[in-house]
């Protein structure tokens, strides 16, 4: 995958999200939970809880939080830090929307250049 640094990627439309509800997208760094709140508000997490690398995008969507399916940790969906007691966190993209389509920060994907 080629990406120019501040690329925004499409990756697909707001209603390929549900309500509550998560996606995953396959990227060269790992894979990417696109989650979609009960407000239509939208953020990006690593789809592997800090916890024991559970599937975040198979988890239960509360507020701006995700349960994990694995052991219950709730992971903030805005900063990607356990919260309670639990201690950890996991790395959050940006993503905006346009024109009714879901688009990630593609500059962040690129992998780093060796010289």
């Amino acid at each position: 995958m080629t990406m120019m640094q501040g690329a925004w990627i499409d990756i697909g439309s707001l209603d390929d999200i549900p309500q509550q509800g998560a996606r995953v997208v396959k990227t060269p760094l790992g894979c990417i939970a696109i989650f979609r709140t009960a407000q239509d508000e939208l953020f990006a997490l690593d789809d592997r809880c800090p916890h024991k690398g559970g599937p975040l995008s198979q988890g239960i969507v509360h507020d701006s939080a995700v349960t994990c399916p694995l052991h219950n940790w709730v992971i903030s969906l805005v900063s990607g830090l356990a919260q309670g007691a639990d201690s950890g966190q996991v790395k959050a993209y940006r993503l905006k929307q346009e024109a009714g389509r879901v688009l990630l920060d593609g500059s962040v994907l690129a992998p780093a250049s060796t010289t």
